[in-house]
């Protein structure tokens, strides 16, 4: 299914863990199982696989240097029912990602599992126009076949948009997601072109590569500039021709599914410094679907706000407390340079720190531990949040309004786009300012 992610489990036959893992499965789950580390790495490859779950009692340290030797990449985490302590210790010093305890019940272990494997449909949230466009033309190209460049900052939505995209074209197979940054060269070749017996001193099977198991499906590649220069020119022909070979091989191998690549640099200048290849760009940007940043969303930022409040508050069983206009307010005027991702962390955080009946800017904090309203108060000339306090939101939204149009330098556009209303409503409002004697920002 394209919603789910697929796990490879590593268990005894009949132990609870398996027999839990056997009635996710039965349930709708993408779960492979293999009865020794040996057999999981068979599955790997020949399928490749998102994640891995393997029971704390087996040779962790073994698997990890298997997987280490063969350039695999896939998360690997240690899961027991009531493990000792030192069990959890050694399997994360063995390498594994994180160790994760599992109830003794058989039906909760079978949930925990599926909850980790589903991946739900992305949901889209706000209607700004800008990110309106950048869904219309993502959804209009994908069921073509064509290259899609995927272009935004840090946080912004890229991987959603990518599902989006996916998730319209009607393509059976799942999504297969590709991390390019922070992956040394020789393993992310592996990782997407598979290699044959032999090829190098760790290739003691052949292993198929994302490329190809992805079949008839998307593979979509995270920041794809980071790339190195060899990968890029593999990455290249097997565009232009259609298939490519393993490394080591010579068998060609086609290539059938739809490639999305994402990225925040800006590639046209690291094609003038010539650390990405003109013509790769050329081909990966066919199509380019921008994802605007999230200070330039308007009246979504709001939305995303109150639906990260609200899920977030149930996740963690905390009475879900609405915004105080003030809230909003400062929500409205940060800039977020980690945009969707840092908003999230940050409601988060205020979901855990409110006691009132409302969140306050109060319990708006950064990761590392200043106040918005500490950046709010020290910015020359900002807006002072606290006064706000006791005001009606009809004066609120205008003091809003006034204080956007202002450093938009009287652009009605810009400051309507920045607050998520039409420019006519924008007119309509300014208007009844004027005519109430207020002074408002002329236009450029």
């Amino acid at each position: 299914m394209p919603g789910t992610i697929r796990m490879i489990l590593v268990g005894a036959p009949g132990s609870e863990f398996r027999r839990a893992a056997e009635m996710a499965r039965d349930a709708g789950a993408d779960v492979a199982m293999a009865d020794t580390p040996a057999q999981a790495l068979d599955f790997l490859r020949e399928g490749g696989g998102d994640m891995v779950m393997i029971d704390v009692d087996a040779d962790i340290a073994g698997f990890m240097a298997s997987i280490r030797a063969e350039r695999f990449t896939i998360p690997v985490l240690a899961c027991g029912i009531q493990a000792s302590a030192e069990r959890a210790v050694a399997a994360i010093r063995a390498g594994a990602r994180d160790y994760v305890p599992l109830p003794p019940q058989r039906e909760l272990i079978a949930a925990a599992i599926a909850s980790v494997i589903e991946r739900k449909a992305p949901v889209r949230i706000g209607d700004h126009p800008a990110l309106a466009r950048a869904f219309a033309l993502a959804t209009a190209v994908a069921p073509t076949a064509a290259p899609i460049l995927v272009t935004g900052e840090k946080g912004s939505g890229k991987e959603v948009m990518a599902r989006a995209i996916h998730e319209a074209s009607g393509r059976a197979n799942p999504l297969h997601v590709v991390e390019c940054a922070g992956i040394g060269a020789d393993v992310l070749e592996s990782e997407l072109f598979g290699h044959e017996t032999g090829a190098f001193p760790g290739a003691v099977a052949r292993r198929i590569g994302r490329l190809e198991t992805a079949g008839g499906g998307t593979i979509f590649l995270r920041e794809v500039g980071s790339l190195a220069p060899a990968i890029q020119a593999r990455l290249l022909s097997a565009l232009q021709e259609q298939r490519f070979t393993r490394i080591g091989g010579d068998e060609l191998v086609p290539f059938r599914a739809r490639l999305i690549a994402s990225t925040g640099m800006d590639l046209e200048a690291a094609v003038h410094t010539g650390s990405f290849r003109a013509d790769l760009l050329v081909r990966l940007g066919l199509v380019r679907v921008e994802v605007p940043p999230l200070r330039a969303r308007g009246g979504d930022l709001a939305q995303l706000a109150t639906h990260f409040a609200e899920r977030l508050s149930e996740a963690d069983g905390i009475v879900v407390r609405p915004f105080s206009d003030a809230t909003l307010v400062l929500l409205s005027r940060y800039a977020w340079p980690g945009n969707i991702r840092e908003l999230e962390d940050c409601i988060h955080r205020a979901v855990l720190l409110a006691k009132g009946t409302a969140i306050e800017p109060d319990d708006l904090v950064r990761s590392d531990g200043t106040r918005l309203l500490d950046l709010e108060l020290a910015e020359p000339g900002g807006l002072q949040i606290e006064s706000l306090v006791g005001r009606t939101v009809e004066e609120v939204e205008r003091e809003l309004i006034l204080h956007t149009l202002e450093r938009c330098h009287g652009n009605r556009t810009s400051a309507s786009n920045i607050l998520g209303i039409s420019v006519r409503t924008m007119r309509n409002k300014l208007r009844t300012f004027i005519e109430a004697g207020i002074a408002v920002a002329p236009a450029p």
